[in-house]
This record gives structure tokens, sequence and C-alpha cells, in this order.
């Protein structure tokens, strides 16, 4: 069961108070094994991207054309896989109340603005 609008902006409150509060604590608690996960994956992606450029340049330099292919097909599938960690990388202090899993953000459009005026004018009259 989904939480509410309001409880939602609650639940927000409190992680923001506990950020400023107690930072080392609030970073402790998020979803640091998932993070470091994806930072394991760009890093080893980073070095096959490296073992690549080596390939193609040492295929370049002898008379073993193929590496140089392999070398370059290593880079581009470390430079995909580098970024796609990258943007599946979760965003501090941004979890999904539901779940925990982080939650991107989106622009607040128009109708968006007007539902919170409507929902502050609900909870101020009550």
């Amino acid at each position: 069961m989904p939480l509410s609008e309001h409880e939602q902006r609650l639940l927000e409150q409190m992680e923001r108070a506990l950020y400023a509060e107690d930072p080392k604590f609030a970073t402790a608690l998020e979803g640091s094994g998932l993070r470091a996960r994806t930072r394991r994956t760009v890093y080893l992606a980073a070095a096959g991207f490296v073992v690549g450029v080596a390939l193609l340049t040492g295929g370049m330099v002898t008379k073993y054309h193929w590496a140089a292919l392999v070398g370059a097909v290593v880079m581009i599938g470390c430079a995909a896989v580098a970024v796609a960690g990258w943007r599946r990388a979760p965003r501090l202090g941004v979890a999904d109340p539901r779940t925990g899993a982080p939650q991107r953000r989106r622009k607040a459009t128009v109708v968006d603005r007007m539902e919170q005026r409507w929902q502050r004018r609900q909870d101020g009259q009550r």
C-alpha cells in the first residue's frame, strides 16, 4: 500500500532533518551496499577501458591488427558498462519511501505545483 502524499512529505522532512542533524549516521543508514557495488562496477569498467586502449595501441604498433579490433570492442563495451552503471548509481538522500530504493526526481509541472498548493490548503484547514 503506497504512502499518501502527506505521509511522503513527512517522511522526506524527517530524512532531511536526519541529514542535517547527523549526516554521517544518515549516510551509513542509506543503501551504501548498492552504491559500493555500482562504484566497483564503474571502476572495473574504467580498468577494462584502459586495457582496451593498450590492446588497441599494441595492435596498431605490431602486425596483430586483430588485437586492435579486440581493443576497440573492449573499449566500447567498457564505456557502455561504465555509463550505464553511473546512471543507475543511487543519489544521496533520495529514496523511495515504499521500497527504500533510489528514485529519480522529476521536474515539478504546473499541475504538480497546483496539487501541492491544494494539499497545503487542505492540511491548513484541518
